[in-house]
């Protein structure tokens, strides 16, 4: 696929070194999206094995399924395994919500509500549809990070499971883009306002321009250059 917004050209490795980079940014913004307050230097020295003070060890949990997630996704990309498919998806939600949700690594067996918007998920026995669908709606969008964005924001709507959702749809967007060779995007906490206030429109309406330009804007513009400007 192509990036016909930007115009970058895919490079798998460049893509990779930059994600590998700013994973511990990547799992602070996270964390820090869902309510733990962490700083980068805690999550790193949580990377190097090593437990901070003032956080509770379920808390430290969280953050370290998000990294274990995004090791599991960067080995897929390296032997070219990544994929969007149920099993895929569910075993990336296995590692993120581990002890987490209610349950994880499945789709979820009952009702979820959404704090905040009248909007209803579709019932746990439409899910395996509702996964299809966007599998075959997916192929309309020609440029890759429509299409990733796409994903993020279908499961997000959907609810595939009881808990983790955002994280697990932010993975399998990532994911995507990195096996097709384009740089992951990074949610900034910072921006967790306007992110909440959008999403909740977003799940109202189900119209994904406003969130595909947010995201879009996330994307730090010297990832974007230096893809430019270092061709394969």
């Amino acid at each position: 696929m192509q990036d016909r917004y930007w115009g970058m050209p895919p490079d798998k490795n460049r893509a990779l070194m930059h994600t590998k980079r700013m994973m511990p940014e990547f799992v602070c913004d996270a964390v820090n999206l869902e309510g733990l307050n962490f700083t980068i230097p805690e999550i790193q020295t949580l990377l190097d094995g090593i437990t901070v003070g003032g956080h509770k060890i379920s808390d430290q949990q969280v953050a370290l399924n998000q990294a274990e997630a995004w090791r599991y996704i960067f080995s897929l990309i390296e032997d070219n395994n990544f994929k969007v498919d149920i099993p895929t998806v569910n075993e990336i939600h296995k590692i993120a919500a581990k002890e987490d949700a209610m349950t994880w690594g499945k789709f979820r067996d009952g009702i979820v509500t959404i704090a905040g918007t009248p909007y209803t998920p579709p019932t746990a026995g439409q899910l395996a549809e509702q996964f299809n669908l966007m599998l075959s709606s997916a192929v309309e969008y020609r440029d890759v990070y429509d299409r990733a964005i796409h994903y993020f924001l279908v499961m997000a709507r959907n609810q595939f499971y009881h808990d983790v959702n955002k994280r697990t749809g932010r993975f399998v967007m990532n994911g995507f883009l990195l096996q097709n060779g384009f740089p992951g995007i990074n949610i900034p906490a910072k921006r967790k306002l306007e992110f909440n206030t959008l999403m909740l429109e977003f799940y109202e309406t189900n119209s994904q321009g406003p969130m595909n330009q947010f995201i879009r804007s996330c994307l730090d513009t010297r990832i974007i250059e230096d893809m430019k400007i270092h061709p394969r």
